[in-house]
């Protein structure tokens, strides 16, 4: 079959011939890819950010946000059926550890087995997983139209119902970095708070896309977008301020909005955050990381999808135009989120 692989850090992957997976195991299973979401880890991973940290194995298979068919499956598999059509949550757990009991399917203690980092991806024909790791989609759901929930999607949900009880009405939440993951935010947000949303983003095109999206309010990032903030909200602040971005001067220009006892919640990464005790002491300001997520966290996200709540804005590459799509990634030309479809 066909796999985009990485040989060595640093270097383009490239597209190859490699042996199909196989049946080894009673709780496998392998998915004939529908679509694989291009995801800006993905250019990490081939950077080598995750090198120091993460064990892995070259050449690899990237791609983790995976959707498909039901290909093949273990003797002891129950839950899904040849053909159906699913969706993959990227981090395979063991399903009996404490975290995994109570449903914290990223912190399996048995460690990080994360597909398109620790195990083969999706950017193939065929992918294998686990049945923990498959959720049945919908009738109505294509694979590849919501192949970037299984992390984009499911990492802003995560996010969301951390801060849904912070975001009751008359309260505001400002959304930074309008791309595959802040366009999923906005409405995540909308669906499931009655807060006022406010998009932050500096690409016009981005900011239409927020607006399409539902927010309330679109403010350009830069240079007087704090001020921005402060009208809209009376002077005191976001009470939550959402960062997908992560890099540059985002993570401390996105403090700046958070109002006293109100929450920063990161989720973009690669800058770093410097800032004072004090600031956040008297004001009692909470910071709080934010990793992928859980299986509920994607069961609901996909129910929102299917009851219309949420959509996906996507473009769709074959898969031997993988570099377009990584190229369209890299140099701001995607709007919402690539779809590699073998």
């Amino acid at each position: 079959m066909l796999a985009v692989r990485l040989h060595a850090y640093h270097e383009p992957p490239r597209l190859e011939e490699v042996p199909e997976p196989t049946i080894t195991g009673p709780h496998d299973v392998i998915i004939r890819v529908g679509g694989a979401g291009l995801c800006r880890t993905d250019v990490h991973i081939r950077d080598g950010w995750f090198a120091p940290a993460v064990p892995t194995e070259l050449p690899l298979t990237l791609g983790h946000e995976n959707t498909g068919w039901v290909h093949e499956v273990g003797t002891a598999v129950e839950n899904v059926v040849v053909g159906d059509a699913v969706i993959c949550h990227p981090q395979l757990s063991c399903g009996l550890c404490p975290p995994c009991r109570v449903g914290d399917d990223m912190r399996c203690e048995r460690g990080l087995d994360f597909t398109g980092l620790t195990r083969a991806g999706g950017f193939a024909e065929l992918l294998k997983t686990t049945d923990r790791g498959v959720l049945r989609l919908p009738d109505g759901l294509e694979p590849a139209a919501v192949a970037p929930h299984a992390d984009a999607g499911l990492t802003v949900m995560h996010v969301v119902r951390k801060a849904v009880p912070l975001l009751g009405p008359g309260t505001a939440v400002v959304v930074v970095g309008i791309g595959g993951l802040g366009h999923i935010g906005v409405q995540c947000l909308r669906a499931l708070t009655a807060a006022e949303v406010v998009a932050v983003d500096p690409d016009p095109e981005a900011l239409k896309l927020a607006h399409d999206c539902g927010a309330h309010h679109t403010v350009p990032a830069g240079e007087g977008a704090g001020e921005r903030i402060a009208e809209i909200t009376g002077g005191a602040g976001a009470h939550a301020v959402i960062d997908f971005v992560g890099e540059g001067d985002a993570p401390s220009s996105s403090l700046a909005m958070v109002r006293p006892r109100g929450t920063y919640f990161v989720v973009g990464y690669g800058g770093e955050l410097r800032v004072p005790t004090f600031n956040l002491v008297l004001p009692e300001i909470s910071i709080v990381g934010n990793a992928v997520g859980t299986h509920d966290d994607l069961r609901e996200l996909i129910a929102l999808t299917a009851a219309g709540a949420v959509s996906l804005r996507t473009r769709s590459y074959p898969l031997d135009a993988f570099a377009d799509a990584i190229a369209d990634l890299e140099n701001g030309r995607m709007h919402g989120r690539g779809v590699l479809v073998p």
